[in-house]
């Protein structure tokens, strides 16, 4: 029996396993799929206080991974496929292998819905493909770059780009935005924005070192293809949640995201049991509020076992 398991090592997993670490609790920390979550695939990390230099996302996971395990956390390369709560005992199944735990801290993130078109995976992290303005968006300052989507997430990433970027094309199914009218309004009234409705992409295409260089996109009306020349291409239509194995155990919101209590950012509906960062947080989903997050859920953990054996 374990006094806290953490699913995920992300920043708000691993911040979990240091918080936790350090109050003696002895976590056993559940790697998942992608050990280190999505920033192990982030060339450059330029805006996690304490890095005026930026510093390199794997590099920054590995030292958050080392930093836990030296407060005692440990680490098994495990997938959670369900979890059951028996008694007050949370159950986890993972394989054939059956973890109990007291209290269980959930931080598996999400991952970005991405469009499966060619070239879009063989540049998607450092080489011109990514899904986060507010992370890359400066290391493209005085250039050309696209966004594609047309939800208000879409509008806000293109307009944040606007801060640095030269040019912004907008690239949309439709021949209007679904955005709310007021980011519609925004987005499609900037001097910087460019609109290219009723257009689909089918390929992004790189240069001789393999970065972006353009996006061929094809005409929805009239099947016309052509060539938007671009360094980078954002990709804005959602995140998926990695939620699917408490279905039927926790409640979710209509796009996957756990919901937790309204009096706790990380509480979830079962005592001793909480849930932090980007697989709750739909808002923000920045390494700074998982890291946070994260740390509210380790203290709360601490708390309620503390109150246990009192």
């Amino acid at each position: 029996m374990e006094d806290v398991i953490i699913l995920g090592t992300g920043c708000a997993g691993l911040t979990a396993a240091i918080y936790t670490g350090r109050a003696q609790l002895n976590p056993l920390v559940l790697e998942g799929t992608q050990p280190g979550g999505q920033l192990t695939t982030t060339s450059e990390v330029e805006n996690f206080p304490g890095f005026p230099e930026g510093i390199d996302g794997f590099m920054m996971m590995d030292n958050l991974r080392k930093q836990a395990a030296r407060f005692g956390a440990r680490y098994e390369h495990a997938k959670v496929d369900k979890i059951e709560i028996q008694d007050g005992i949370k159950k986890l199944f993972a394989g054939d292998k059956v973890y109990e735990a007291n209290t269980v801290i959930v931080a598996t993130g999400a991952r970005p819905r991405l469009l499966g078109i060619a070239g879009e995976q063989e540049m998607y992290g450092g080489k011109g493909v990514t899904t986060c303005a507010t992370c890359d968006g400066a290391f493209y300052r005085d250039m050309d770059v696209v966004v594609v989507g047309g939800g208000d997430s879409a509008a806000e990433e293109a307009l944040f780009l606007t801060r640095f970027c030269s040019k912004v094309t907008m690239i949309h199914r439709r021949g209007e935005l679904r955005a709310s009218q007021i980011m519609a309004d925004r987005a499609t009234s900037h001097e910087k924005i460019e609109m290219a409705w009723n257009t689909s992409p089918i390929e992004v295409l790189a240069d001789d070192k393999g970065f972006c260089r353009a996006i061929r996109v094809q005409d929805t009306v009239t099947s016309e293809e052509r060539e938007i020349p671009c360094k980078g291409a954002f990709i804005a239509i959602g995140h998926i949640p990695n939620t699917d194995f408490v279905e039927n155990l926790l409640d979710r919101d209509g796009d996957g995201y756990i919901v937790t209590e309204p009096s706790s950012q990380v509480k979830t509906k079962y005592a001793g049991f909480y849930a932090a960062g980007d697989c709750v947080d739909h808002v923000y989903r920045q390494a700074i509020t998982a890291a946070g997050m994260g740390c509210q859920a380790a203290i709360e953990a601490e708390r309620w076992l503390a109150e246990r054996e009192s």
